[in-house]
């Protein structure tokens, strides 16, 4: 059945239709970090780990394109030496959201995150977040490395 989610969002994906981007331009003009009922993608999400229980939650974090911006320097230098231009981050885009996503949330775990779109500003990941103290996933066989790692 996942496999069947997938092929159906590859084909939307390359498809492009007026929904997905109409879809779009409500997420632009909203919150920079939305919390989700279900995931979008619930093939990506159950691959990396969602359960649909209780103690996850799923956002939805837009992070914006382009690189990091430098103050321009008074002082008197060639326009090479300036140092403003061309400077980048060492952190891709997906690390920035599940950052984002994590500083917003510090009591839930980023246990992943996943694509969803982008367009000329910006990308749109979504993050799977984990409650390690939550009694299901306590119990969880799975999840229990978790409860170990943040106590």
């Amino acid at each position: 059945m996942y496999r069947r989610i997938a092929q159906t969002w590859r084909k939307l994906w390359s498809d492009r239709p007026p929904e997905i981007r109409s879809r779009a331009i409500t997420w632009r003009r909203g919150a920079t970090i939305t919390r989700l009922e279900r995931p979008s993608r619930l093939d990506r999400a159950r691959s990396l780990g969602y359960k649909s229980k209780q103690g996850f939650v799923i956002l939805r974090v837009k992070v914006a394109k382009g690189g990091m911006r430098r103050k321009r320097p008074r002082s008197g230098r060639r326009p090479k030496h300036l140092g403003v231009v061309k400077i980048k981050a060492a952190v891709g885009m997906q690390e920035v959201a599940e950052k984002r996503a994590a500083k917003r949330f510090p009591n839930l775990y980023p246990l992943n995150s996943y694509y969803i779109f982008d367009d000329g500003r910006s990308f749109w990941y979504e993050v799977i977040l984990v409650d390690p103290h939550h009694p299901a996933i306590v119990n969880d066989k799975d999840l229990r490395w978790l409860v170990n790692k943040t106590k």
